[in-house]
């Protein structure tokens, strides 16, 4: 099947009949999109099926195609003859506009339709923005009105936007004079780190979701005791904003692929993987689930284990790691602006990057696969040399061409992937257990998933930890933020960097989520935009129709 020639897409009520979800658990939006009740997970008959991780080495800033991958791949078993759907993360509006513009797959691997997924879908992301800045607005209205012990120099609660504004990081609220509100400093997040995200991303009902609303911890009183969302009185309107948003999104791809697209977190700041509800829902109706996490193995794969996992009681049952030719290039020091030129050699200089992800992935006990995105540029000594790097290490390996070929083009990859799960099922294990000091989990995670040689955890990180212990937090795992662009907290090293300190800056107490977020480096939960953003490549023709939406 070429890119030029899609197959006609079914009506969304054809494709939830394939994976006999009732007419009546569905909830349409328009006539290709539509929303799942959450009795079609509850009334399913089907035993789960196979839940399998697509992750991926340390990217470009363009990134390796992980979701185009994770499309083809789905889409590859179902061409061999096996029951397939896909449970991924809806896109952003920050990166759509940003450096890397829409976040459907590509090619013959795609999501549709794109153009709305990648902008405003069923309003999921508004709902969730609305949601965040209502309790934002109930906790300034409390100040106001001197209705709440929550003392405003101890509010840890800011707002949220859905785009990419570095002016939004820091601000100062309620200026103007009597009545305009209490004057205080503040920000934004950017609403795929709002811990509202989280929590409809980690809900499994909507008592849950509820419950985790009310447990955010929003700041501290005068005394430095918490202060919770629930006591602000809006957490049932919060509720009612999200009531949609928590039903699972169904879509489908190219070639008609049925995709639960749900939530989406960042790897980066973030947890990075789509709801848990979207997981289950997918594997309810299907035999072979394919899912990914965000950015590389070292961020998304580790959250997907020790946060997603271990939360819902998922049990992956195989990790696909994907890699390029040109990552692995640039990993062998080739400039950006030169991936495209034949280099063999520096795809074995990179190989230490591949080989530090799947040597992470060995502590998680699962079959591991690797998965060669092909580009047009690559040549074939290029693609040998990483296939034979794998064959020496007993890993499984095949060229994908899900760009050009969808499906058609992953049948050895997914037959491969049934081939690495048709054995007993392993264990579920975790990094770490959640018994054991937060620095002790930071420094694991550090050392094992990052290669860092120490953990330098700085003043300011340390009370906090401290602070968290004592309010009862310090069981809670741990979501890192870090850098995407380097295995280091240091986004110019590449490669698998060598005697280096990871710094932990300061963590934040996601209550309602349920962990603490280790902030790294240089790394800001409000990304900025580049200098030329793909904002200025998109447009709508005369006809009405998006174009540069890529």
């Amino acid at each position: 099947m070429s890119t030029a020639e899609p197959a006609p897409m079914k009506p969304i009520a054809d494709l939830a009949a394939d994976l006999d979800i009732a007419p009546d658990h569905l909830e349409p939006y328009g006539r290709d999109k539509a929303k799942v009740r959450l009795e079609a997970l509850h009334e399913s008959k089907r035993p789960p099926g196979k839940l399998i991780l697509v992750s991926a080495i340390t990217p470009t800033p363009a990134g390796e195609g992980k979701t185009t991958v994770s499309i083809g791949l789905a889409q590859g078993l179902r061409a061999i003859g096996k029951r397939a759907a896909l449970a991924l993360r809806q896109p952003s509006m920050g990166p759509v506009f940003g450096r890397k513009g829409g976040a459907t797959g590509g090619g013959a691997s795609r999501l549709e339709p794109s153009n709305a997924i990648n902008l405003q879908f069923t309003g999921d992301f508004h709902a969730i923005t609305a949601a965040h800045n209502l309790l934002a607005a109930a906790i300034d209205n409390r100040l106001h009105f001197e209705d709440t012990r929550l003392d405003p120099r101890h509010v840890l609660w800011k707002r949220a936007l859905d785009m990419n504004d570095r002016a939004l990081r820091r601000v100062v609220i309620g200026l103007g004079g009597p009545g305009q509100g209490v004057p205080r400093e503040s920000g934004f997040d950017i609403t795929a780190a709002s811990e509202v995200m989280a929590i409809l991303c980690l809900a499994d009902s909507s008592a849950d979701l509820r419950a985790r609303l009310e447990r955010i911890l929003i700041g501290y009183d005068g005394d430095g005791k918490p202060v919770l969302a629930g006591e602000m009185g809006v957490t049932g309107s919060l509720a009612a904003i999200l009531n949609e948003a928590l039903l699972p999104n169904l879509v489908q791809s190219r070639e008609g692929t049925p995709a639960f697209v749900h939530g989406g977190p960042f790897a980066n700041i973030a947890h990075g993987c789509n709801s848990v509800l979207a997981t289950r829902m997918a594997m309810a109706h299907a035999d072979y689930t394919v899912t990914e996490a965000g950015f590389a193995f070292d961020l998304g794969g580790e959250k997907f284990f020790d946060l997603k996992c271990r939360s819902a009681g998922l049990n992956p049952a195989a990790i696909v790691i994907v890699a390029t030719v040109r990552v692995l290039k640039m990993h062998g020091g080739v400039r950006l602006e030169d991936l495209t030129r034949a280099d063999p050699g520096a795809v074995v200089r990179g190989l230490d990057n591949l080989a530090a992800h799947l040597d992470s992935a060995t502590y998680f006990g699962k079959p591991t696969l690797v998965a060669i995105n092909q580009f047009a540029s690559d040549t074939p000594d290029e693609q040998a040399v990483v296939h034979e790097f794998c064959r020496t290490r007993g890993i499984p390996s095949a060229t994908a061409n899900v760009f050009g070929a969808g499906g058609l083009g992953a049948t050895e990859l997914a037959e491969k992937v049934v081939a690495a799960v048709s054995g007993k099922e392993t264990p579920f294990q975790t990094l770490y257990p959640l018994d054991v000091p937060a620095e002790r989990k930071i420094e694991t995670i550090a050392r094992i998933m990052y290669g860092a040689d120490s953990v330098s955890i700085l003043p300011t990180a340390d009370a906090k930890l401290r602070k968290a212990r004592k309010l009862g937090y310090g069981n809670l795992p741990i979501c890192m933020a870090k850098t995407q662009d380097s295995l280091s907290d240091n986004p110019k090293l590449r490669g698998r960097p060598k005697g280096w300190t990871l710094t932990v800056r300061d963590i934040e107490i996601a209550a309602g989520a349920g962990f603490l977020v280790a902030l790294t480096g240089e790394i800001v939960r409000m990304p900025g935009l580049p200098e030329r953003p793909a904002a200025e490549r998109i447009d709508v023709d005369g006809e009405g129709a998006i174009v540069g939406l890529k």
